[in-house]
């Protein structure tokens, strides 16, 4: 022991003056935010959940991320104090009752978060649908005392969750007639709260950008996609593959926007008569232009304007009849709905299970059922029926074949995702195309992002069709002043999508000291407009181009910025292209850490991330992966915290729990760096657990981007040319036959705040930005990391100040309010 503590004071000596730091940082920065917000911030501890009852239930089809949803739900109960339940196999347990409904306990949900499906079951259950077999369901739940039901499934499941709930009191009634219960139990049980999650991979529900699973989906239908252009561009084949979605489209929508499909069939868009022939041509353009391979997405449910089905084998005959291709049909199958659910649908549930149990919390007799749903970056709570019924009315349209109706109901997201793949996919001729004699350049700034390429492949196709002509600058502002500037084409930039890394070239190397030659190169090459796709290093960019309006009218010009970097540190957004892709390679990295100590002794592993000092990957891959500590730079931490952290993971080793995760942003502190606190982990915890550490590195900026990325660049791209054209029609001066601008609003950074897409002067961003750390000075994410502490058993404070609010669904929202989820 001796020996032990001698090396510990070490430790601590030799940081203690960074850790005396930090503490008073901490502290400071918790007395400036508390005057900021003196009285306007809510914190859940004022909500008990004792002497309550709460279970969870899934129904219907399966969906990656249920049992993450299913985990936050019982943690959070039992966190409040609660008692939670299990009901296994929907509501077939709820009937049957007996040892279908099962009190939970903490470590029930352990290792659970990577896992597919549902562990505690889903059925199908036709008794359910009679009154007599809610009356059973009815009787299960009092004699445990369960009155606040979380279903986690699709509107057919929460449709019957409402009905149970609105005939609680005749049920309890009926069960007091029949001698079954007391009276008193029906006065002490009189009220049933619902509170619902959609878990379907379809993205069939109205009132949420996202169900839980759907993201999940799309990654296992992409890598399919990704696999499938390799050994298509080998035999130059069509490759024709069929996807699920009997009534929605949104799986095949998204998926031909993330891979470039050369065609889609969707039950939403059935295809104009002579489509078999316009397809066709395409095909056959397509393969002129130098490409060796077709991908034709068929939605499972997809018809003609007739209502006749079209199958992936109708199409595949129809190529092979008219074209001759070598064509063959990949049907995914059950495929989609399995396998490891993604970073996203992991954290989207994890929110979602959290605040599902704050509104049962809230709930009063007279609260009506809610869904949780996902509104552009924010949870929100919605009033179940309305989001049912309009799901509802979506199928209505589609049955009486009012197709566009359709469109608008399925949402703006919907709607904006099918007008962007019609604006990337099919070329119009030149004659059809808008006159316009300006020349835009792209250009990538920083280091490579997932998504970058996707992004300038949406810039280039949707320039074009604005009737601008295209120039690709290589290597950043570093190739823009050595002349690395030219003119692209439409099929130049054909297969982008998937590709990972910037095919343009990019690097950190600011504008600033060589204004004068890139000046020169924008009078050589006539270029009116600049699109910017990086991290902060384009934000800084886009600064200094603007301050040099004053000597150089030749960035007298619109200026745009897309940020694109894996770290998530530019201000003025919620989230950059890049962060996703990032992400994920983190939580699978996590996954397969954790899983290689199965069936060893203790042990727990120190993970570091990239990020500089922005430690959005270290939170939300904390979140997504259940880790049990993650330290950033914008939460001090002393030696204090990282002992009571190891304290806490030795009392948790020492009862059931097998491993232990810790992540550590790179930047998070100089002085307690990821040796430190491996060496402290190993110390401390001698005798119960071991250590290991692994820096994770480049590997989280490579790879093929995520569906998210690809859709996320693919769509804000679009929007910022739209933009870009808007704004050279309104700077052109006509009797000098040039564009000039100097104005703040030319200069902007396109982002997602809260649930808006954001054109934002990049002049009043500086504000709002710590330069020296490279940093926003607020970041949204930080909310979120008391979840990963709550759902880690830790006792901490959690702001709900933007919960608790019944919102209602919003039809056909302007264009501006917008958020650009996939």
């Amino acid at each position: 022991m001796g020996q032990r503590d001698a090396h510990i004071d070490a430790l601590i000596k030799a940081t203690i003056g960074c850790a005396l730091c930090h503490l008073i940082r901490s502290r400071w920065r918790m007395s400036t935010e508390m005057e900021k917000h003196p009285d306007n911030r809510k914190f859940f501890e004022s909500l008990c959940g004792a002497g309550k009852a709460i279970a969870v239930l899934t129904s219907g089809g399966d969906a990656q991320g249920m049992n993450a949803a299913v985990r936050a739900v019982i943690r959070m109960g039992i966190y409040v104090g609660a008692k939670v339940y299990f009901i296994h196999e929907g509501y077939q347990g709820m009937v049957d009752g007996g040892e279908n409904i099962k009190e939970a306990k903490w470590e029930s949900v352990s290792s659970v978060l990577q896992m597919g499906g549902t562990v505690i079951g889903s059925a199908r259950c036709s008794e359910f649908r009679t009154r007599e077999g809610r009356l059973k369901a009815a009787l299960h739940l009092v004699q445990r005392g369960i009155t606040n039901l979380c279903v986690i499934g699709g509107d057919g499941s929460l449709t019957g969750a409402n009905l149970f709930r609105e005939e609680w009191s005749g049920l309890l009634e009926e069960l007091v007639q029949q001698g079954e219960i007391e009276e008193e139990a029906a006065s002490t049980y009189s009220a049933l709260h619902i509170v619902g999650m959609v878990g379907s991979i379809d993205n069939d529900f109205c009132g949420t950008d996202m169900t839980i699973g759907t993201d999940s989906a799309l990654h296992r239908i992409i890598e399919v996609v990704d696999a499938i252009m390799t050994t298509a561009q080998s035999h130059q084949r069509t490759f024709v593959l069929e996807v699920m979605g009997r009534h929605c489209g949104y799986l095949a929508l998204v998926s031909a926007l993330a891979c470039g499909a050369d065609w889609v069939l969707i039950p939403e868009m059935p295809p104009d008569d002579g489509w078999e022939e316009k397809m066709c041509r395409k095909l056959s353009e397509t393969r002129s232009r130098g490409s060796r391979l077709n991908i034709i997405i068929v939605a499972e449910g997809a018809t003609d304007k007739h209502g006749t089905t079209i199958t992936s084998d109708y199409v595949k005959d129809l190529v092979v009849r008219c074209m001759g291709f070598d064509t063959r049909v990949t049907i995914l199958g059950h495929v989609q709905r399995g396998g490891t659910p993604s970073a996203f649908d992991r954290i989207l549930a994890s929110r979602m299970g959290v605040e599902a149990v704050l509104a049962l919390l809230g709930a009063s007799p007279s609260t009506e059922a809610c869904v949780v749903s996902l509104c552009g970056n924010q949870a929100v709570r919605l009033p179940l029926m309305e989001c049912v019924q309009m799901t509802q009315e979506v199928q209505k349209a589609m049955d009486e074949r009012k197709f566009e109706e359709a469109v608008k109901l399925r949402g703006r997201s919907f709607e904006n995702n099918l007008k962007t793949y019609k604006l990337l996919a099919h070329r119009k001729p030149e004659s059809q195309l808008p006159h316009s004699s300006f020349n835009v350049a792209v250009l990538n700034v920083g280091a490579p992002a997932a998504g970058m390429n996707a992004a300038v492949r949406s810039a280039v196709r949707v320039g074009i069709s604005e009737g601008h002509k295209m120039f690709a600058v290589y290597d950043g502002f570093e190739g823009f002043y050595n002349g690395q500037i030219k003119a692209v084409k439409w099929a130049d930039v054909g297969g982008w999508t998937g590709q990972g890394g910037s095919l343009l070239g990019t690097k950190r190397t600011l504008p600033g000291k060589h204004l004068d030659k890139i000046a020169e190169q924008m009078r050589k090459h006539n270029i009116n407009a600049l699109l910017v796709i990086g991290g902060f290093e384009a934000l800084e960019s886009l600064l200094q181009l603007h301050e040099a309006r004053l000597h150089f009218e030749e960035f007298c010009v619109p200026l745009c910025m897309l940020p694109a970097t894996i770290s998530n540190n530019v201000p003025g957004t919620d989230l950059t292209i890049g962060a996703d892709t990032a992400l994920n390679a983190i939580v699978e990295t996590c996954d397969r850490i954790k899983q290689s100590a199965s069936g060893t002794k203790r042990r727990v592993f120190i993970i570091e991330t990239m990020g500089g000092f922005c430690g959005y990957l270290a939170s939300m891959a904390g979140l997504a992966s259940g880790a049990d500590a993650a330290y950033v730079y914008e939460e001090p931490f002393d030696i204090r915290d990282l002992q009571s952290n190891v304290e806490h993971l030795t009392e948790k080793m020492k009862t059931s729990i097998q491993r232990g995760l810790v992540l550590r942003n790179e930047n998070s502190n100089k002085n307690y760096t990821t040796d430190f606190i491996y060496q402290l982990y190993t110390e401390e915890g001698k005798g119960v657990f071991d250590c290991r550490k692994n820096v994770l590195g480049h590997m989280q900026q490579g790879g093929a981007p995520s569906p998210f990325d690809r859709n996320f660049g693919t769509k804000i791209s679009a929007k910022a040319m739209q933009w870009i054209s808007r704004k050279l029609k309104e700077s052109y001066r006509q009797g000098e036959g040039r564009v000039f601008t100097s104005a703040e609003d030319t200069a902007c950074l396109l982002g997602m705040r809260r649930r808006a897409l954001v054109f934002q002067p990049v002049v009043q961003l500086k504000d709002d930005t710590d330069f020296v750390h490279r940093i926003p000075k607020e970041q949204w994410w930080l909310k979120l990391r008391p979840l990963m502490k709550i759902l880690a058993k830790y006792k901490t404070s959690y702001d709900i100040s933007d919960s608790g609010q019944l919102e209602h669904v919003v039809r056909n929202q302007s264009k501006e309010s917008e958020a650009s989820t996939i």
